[in-house]
């Protein structure tokens, strides 16, 4: 069952209608196919952060099945109004991108298909707890920067195996590369691929709008698309 989310609080900007959502759409999975990868086996998570839940309508109404959301009130108010106005429509496969707040969980379990972001025992745990045998992804960081969510290469094996002692479906692994020229990401991806193959983990959920194809050449599975599908977050979508 849902719940319900509160009313969103930040200004939210206006998607692109759904017809160039399509087009855009279109565009990324020929990205896909340029890179010598099969669209159809390349899972497209639609970012709708900060567009309003016009922007989750447009995307299922251009064939996307997953969604991703970075903040909990965005993703529950969106879900809320996604069945509200889509009936009979077939609910999207929401994925929680932002970095997990234990208090949270609650709310978000009864919405949210993969969990991308776990770093830690204690997210798993609270996880295990509400959602029983989820799906989630470890969050890996690879590039050393301050602030930046996720869990040490070295330490991840450990935390795998946690979490799936613990019960959850632990589906592969997630990263971002660092912000600069698409190339520079290129070695987190590969130490990303390179764990994953290690823990006999599927799936690779690496690249965005920016760095699609090095993530592609790479080994990911999953690709988290937003900007090349609404286009830029600073100003309202014509």
């Amino acid at each position: 069952m849902r719940q319900p989310g509160p009313r969103a609080t930040r200004e939210e900007l206006t998607p692109p209608p759904p017809h160039v959502v399509a087009k855009h759409l279109a565009a990324v999975r020929q990205r896909i196919e340029t890179c010598g990868r099969d669209p159809a086996r390349v899972t497209i998570v639609a970012v709708t952060k900060g567009f309003s839940h016009a922007a989750v309508a447009a995307a299922v109404a251009a064939g996307i099945t997953d969604i991703g959301e970075n903040y909990a009130d965005e993703l529950l108010q969106k879900a809320s109004a996604l069945s509200a106005t889509l009936e009979g429509v077939t609910d999207p496969r929401w994925h929680y991108l932002g970095a997990i707040q234990r208090r949270r969980v609650k709310d978000l379990a009864p919405v949210v298909h993969c969990w991308q972001t776990v770093s830690r025992v204690a997210e798993g745990e609270t996880i295990a707890g509400r959602a029983g045998t989820a799906e989630v992804m470890v969050e890996v960081e690879t590039t050393g920067q301050p602030g930046r969510n996720g869990c040490p290469p070295s330490a991840t094996p450990e935390l795998v195996g946690v979490l799936r002692d613990l019960g959850l479906a632990v589906r592969g692994l997630m990263t971002m590369g660092p912000p600069g020229p698409p190339e520079l990401s290129r070695e987190a991806f590969r130490t990303t691929a390179r764990l994953a193959a290690e823990l006999g983990l599927p799936e690779l959920s690496m690249g965005m709008s920016g760095d699609l194809e090095v993530a592609l050449e790479e080994g990911a599975t999953i690709v988290r698309v937003g900007r090349a599908l609404f286009g830029e977050r600073s100003r309202r979508a014509s």
